[in-house]
Protein backbone atom coordinates (compact mmCIF):
# COMPACT_ATOMS: atom_id res chain seq x y z
CA UNK A 1 0.00 0.00 0.00
CA UNK A 2 1.40 3.57 -1.22
CA UNK A 3 2.24 5.82 1.63
CA UNK A 4 0.24 8.62 1.40
CA UNK A 5 2.74 10.99 2.88
CA UNK A 6 4.53 9.99 -0.10
CA UNK A 7 2.25 10.90 -2.58
CA UNK A 8 2.06 14.07 -5.01
CA UNK A 9 -0.61 16.31 -3.42
CA UNK A 10 -2.20 16.06 -7.42
CA UNK A 11 -1.62 12.59 -7.35
CA UNK A 12 -3.56 12.36 -4.34
CA UNK A 13 -6.86 14.02 -5.54
CA UNK A 14 -6.63 12.51 -8.72
CA UNK A 15 -7.20 9.44 -6.70
CA UNK A 16 -9.78 10.48 -4.33
CA UNK A 17 -11.62 11.65 -7.70
CA UNK A 18 -11.17 8.55 -8.58
CA UNK A 19 -13.68 6.99 -5.98
CA UNK A 20 -16.13 8.28 -8.34
CA UNK A 21 -15.40 6.08 -11.54
CA UNK A 22 -13.91 2.53 -9.64
CA UNK A 23 -13.07 -1.50 -9.90
CA UNK A 24 -12.89 -5.38 -9.14
CA UNK A 25 -10.53 -7.22 -7.69
CA UNK A 26 -7.27 -8.34 -9.90
CA UNK A 27 -9.16 -12.24 -9.61
CA UNK A 28 -12.10 -11.24 -11.23
CA UNK A 29 -10.34 -8.82 -13.95
CA UNK A 30 -8.09 -11.78 -14.71
CA UNK A 31 -10.76 -14.22 -15.40
CA UNK A 32 -11.21 -15.87 -18.64
CA UNK A 33 -14.56 -15.18 -20.53
CA UNK A 34 -17.04 -17.75 -19.48
CA UNK A 35 -18.86 -19.67 -22.11
CA UNK A 36 -21.82 -20.09 -20.56
CA UNK A 37 -24.99 -17.53 -21.02
CA UNK A 38 -25.30 -15.90 -17.66
CA UNK A 39 -28.75 -16.66 -15.83
CA UNK A 40 -31.06 -14.45 -17.72
CA UNK A 41 -32.99 -13.46 -13.85
CA UNK A 42 -29.50 -12.40 -12.54
CA UNK A 43 -29.73 -8.66 -13.98
CA UNK A 44 -33.16 -8.45 -11.99
CA UNK A 45 -31.71 -9.90 -8.81
CA UNK A 46 -28.57 -7.36 -9.06
CA UNK A 47 -31.13 -4.70 -9.62
CA UNK A 48 -33.19 -5.84 -6.99
CA UNK A 49 -30.34 -6.24 -4.70
CA UNK A 50 -29.45 -2.29 -5.06
CA UNK A 51 -32.61 -1.63 -4.22
CA UNK A 52 -32.62 -3.59 -1.08
CA UNK A 53 -30.09 -1.64 0.34
CA UNK A 54 -31.34 0.84 2.41
CA UNK A 55 -28.17 1.81 4.57
CA UNK A 56 -24.63 0.09 4.12
CA UNK A 57 -21.38 0.86 5.76
CA UNK A 58 -18.18 -0.87 5.01
CA UNK A 59 -14.58 -0.62 4.72
CA UNK A 60 -12.72 0.35 1.61
CA UNK A 61 -9.61 -0.19 -0.31
CA UNK A 62 -9.38 2.29 -3.15
CA UNK A 63 -6.43 1.49 -6.04
CA UNK A 64 -5.76 4.21 -8.73
CA UNK A 65 -4.23 2.97 -12.30
CA UNK A 66 -0.82 3.46 -10.81
CA UNK A 67 -1.61 0.77 -8.16
CA UNK A 68 -1.58 3.57 -5.64
CA UNK A 69 -4.14 2.81 -2.98
CA UNK A 70 -6.29 4.73 -0.34
CA UNK A 71 -8.55 2.77 2.38
CA UNK A 72 -11.36 4.05 4.66
CA UNK A 73 -14.60 3.88 5.33
CA UNK A 74 -17.71 3.78 3.13
CA UNK A 75 -21.68 5.44 3.97
CA UNK A 76 -24.10 4.79 2.12
CA UNK A 77 -27.74 5.43 2.65
CA UNK A 78 -30.35 5.27 -0.61
CA UNK A 79 -31.46 7.31 -2.33
CA UNK A 80 -28.50 8.81 -3.73
CA UNK A 81 -26.16 9.43 -0.32
CA UNK A 82 -22.79 7.89 0.00
CA UNK A 83 -19.42 9.46 1.87
CA UNK A 84 -16.00 8.25 1.19
CA UNK A 85 -13.96 9.15 4.73
CA UNK A 86 -10.93 8.77 3.97
CA UNK A 87 -7.79 7.37 6.42
CA UNK A 88 -4.74 9.77 8.01
CA UNK A 89 -2.84 11.13 5.53
CA UNK A 90 -5.23 12.04 3.11
CA UNK A 91 -7.01 15.28 3.94
CA UNK A 92 -10.15 15.16 1.87
CA UNK A 93 -13.64 13.76 1.82
CA UNK A 94 -16.24 12.66 -1.02
CA UNK A 95 -19.67 12.87 0.15
CA UNK A 96 -22.96 12.73 -1.94
CA UNK A 97 -26.12 14.31 0.13
CA UNK A 98 -28.53 12.90 -2.48
CA UNK A 99 -28.65 15.50 -5.38
CA UNK A 100 -24.73 16.35 -6.03
CA UNK A 101 -21.55 14.73 -5.17
CA UNK A 102 -18.76 16.91 -3.92
CA UNK A 103 -14.72 16.60 -3.88
CA UNK A 104 -13.70 18.28 -0.69
CA UNK A 105 -10.21 19.33 -0.36
CA UNK A 106 -9.11 20.74 2.84
CA UNK A 107 -5.66 20.98 2.35
CA UNK A 108 -6.11 23.71 -0.38
CA UNK A 109 -9.51 24.80 0.43
CA UNK A 110 -11.58 23.72 -2.32
CA UNK A 111 -14.71 22.04 -2.97
CA UNK A 112 -15.91 20.61 -6.47
CA UNK A 113 -19.50 19.77 -7.26
CA UNK A 114 -21.39 17.84 -9.95
CA UNK A 115 -24.66 16.14 -10.38
CA UNK A 116 -24.66 12.76 -8.77
CA UNK A 117 -25.90 11.53 -12.32
CA UNK A 118 -22.80 12.87 -14.09
CA UNK A 119 -20.33 10.05 -13.26
CA UNK A 120 -20.38 6.16 -13.12
CA UNK A 121 -21.22 6.61 -9.42
CA UNK A 122 -24.92 7.26 -10.88
CA UNK A 123 -25.99 3.75 -11.77
CA UNK A 124 -25.05 2.76 -7.40
CA UNK A 125 -26.64 6.22 -6.53
CA UNK A 126 -29.18 8.22 -8.69
CA UNK A 127 -32.48 7.00 -8.33
CA UNK A 128 -33.66 7.75 -11.80
CA UNK A 129 -30.63 6.16 -13.51
CA UNK A 130 -32.37 2.63 -14.92
CA UNK A 131 -29.57 -0.04 -13.91
CA UNK A 132 -31.39 -2.53 -16.23
CA UNK A 133 -32.24 -0.58 -19.09
CA UNK A 134 -28.45 0.43 -19.30
CA UNK A 135 -27.26 -2.56 -17.37
CA UNK A 136 -25.92 -5.92 -18.69
CA UNK A 137 -24.43 -9.07 -17.65
CA UNK A 138 -21.24 -9.56 -18.26
CA UNK A 139 -19.46 -13.05 -17.58
CA UNK A 140 -17.56 -13.77 -14.58
CA UNK A 141 -16.53 -17.23 -15.01
CA UNK A 142 -18.21 -17.81 -11.60
CA UNK A 143 -21.86 -19.06 -10.80
CA UNK A 144 -21.87 -17.41 -7.48
CA UNK A 145 -20.61 -14.24 -9.16
CA UNK A 146 -22.65 -11.61 -10.69
CA UNK A 147 -21.05 -9.02 -12.66
CA UNK A 148 -23.44 -6.04 -14.09
CA UNK A 149 -21.66 -3.38 -16.42
CA UNK A 150 -24.00 -0.36 -16.69
CA UNK A 151 -23.05 2.39 -19.61
CA UNK A 152 -25.54 5.28 -21.31
CA UNK A 153 -24.37 4.97 -24.49
CA UNK A 154 -26.15 8.73 -24.63
CA UNK A 155 -23.91 9.82 -22.37
CA UNK A 156 -20.30 8.53 -23.16
CA UNK A 157 -19.12 11.52 -20.90
CA UNK A 158 -21.04 9.66 -18.01
CA UNK A 159 -18.26 6.84 -17.80
CA UNK A 160 -18.99 3.02 -17.40
CA UNK A 161 -19.46 1.45 -13.86
CA UNK A 162 -19.33 -2.82 -13.26
CA UNK A 163 -20.69 -3.67 -10.50
CA UNK A 164 -19.30 -7.20 -9.06
CA UNK A 165 -21.76 -8.94 -6.23
CA UNK A 166 -21.34 -12.30 -4.90
CA UNK A 167 -24.26 -14.52 -4.00
CA UNK A 168 -24.58 -14.46 0.29
CA UNK A 169 -28.01 -15.17 1.66
CA UNK A 170 -27.57 -12.65 4.51
CA UNK A 171 -27.58 -9.74 2.00
CA UNK A 172 -30.01 -7.61 0.57
CA UNK A 173 -31.56 -9.83 -2.72
CA UNK A 174 -29.07 -12.49 -1.83
CA UNK A 175 -25.84 -10.83 -3.79
CA UNK A 176 -23.48 -8.64 -1.35
CA UNK A 177 -22.11 -6.04 -3.48
CA UNK A 178 -18.19 -6.39 -3.07
CA UNK A 179 -16.50 -3.94 -5.26
CA UNK A 180 -17.16 -2.13 -8.42
CA UNK A 181 -14.77 -1.34 -11.91
CA UNK A 182 -15.61 1.91 -13.32
CA UNK A 183 -13.71 3.87 -16.08
CA UNK A 184 -14.02 7.80 -16.44
CA UNK A 185 -14.28 9.30 -19.87
CA UNK A 186 -10.52 9.18 -19.98
CA UNK A 187 -10.42 5.80 -19.22
CA UNK A 188 -9.14 6.14 -16.18
CA UNK A 189 -9.51 3.29 -13.93
CA UNK A 190 -10.02 3.17 -10.14
CA UNK A 191 -10.35 0.14 -7.82
CA UNK A 192 -12.89 0.16 -4.40
CA UNK A 193 -12.93 -2.96 -3.01
CA UNK A 194 -15.60 -3.61 -0.13
CA UNK A 195 -15.17 -5.67 2.67
CA UNK A 196 -16.75 -6.03 6.42
CA UNK A 197 -20.65 -4.90 5.18
CA UNK A 198 -23.00 -3.84 7.58
CA UNK A 199 -26.46 -3.66 6.34
CA UNK A 200 -29.78 -1.64 7.60
CA UNK A 201 -27.32 0.32 10.18
CA UNK A 202 -28.97 3.70 11.72
CA UNK A 203 -27.23 6.50 9.43
CA UNK A 204 -27.97 9.83 9.92
CA UNK A 205 -28.24 12.28 7.42
CA UNK A 206 -26.14 15.01 9.12
CA UNK A 207 -23.45 12.34 7.99
CA UNK A 208 -23.53 13.47 4.09
CA UNK A 209 -22.83 17.21 4.94
CA UNK A 210 -19.71 18.79 5.44
CA UNK A 211 -17.84 22.04 6.46
CA UNK A 212 -17.00 24.24 3.06
CA UNK A 213 -13.34 25.00 3.96
CA UNK A 214 -13.71 27.70 1.66
CA UNK A 215 -15.95 29.79 4.12
CA UNK A 216 -13.21 29.27 6.30
CA UNK A 217 -10.60 30.85 4.45
CA UNK A 218 -12.83 33.71 3.61
CA UNK A 219 -14.67 32.24 0.50
CA UNK A 220 -18.17 32.29 -0.47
Amino acid sequence: MAKLKNLPKITLRAAIAGALAVGAPAALLTLPAAPATAAAGDLDAAVTALRGISTMKADFTQTDRKGQTLSGVLTLKRPGKIRFEYGKGANMLVVSNGKSLYLVDYEVNQVQRWPIGNSPLGALLDPSRDVKKYGKLIPSGSDNVVSVEVRDSKHPEYGVITMIFVKNASAPGGLQLTNWVALDAQNGRTTVRLSNQRYGVAVADSAFTFKDPRRSSGRR
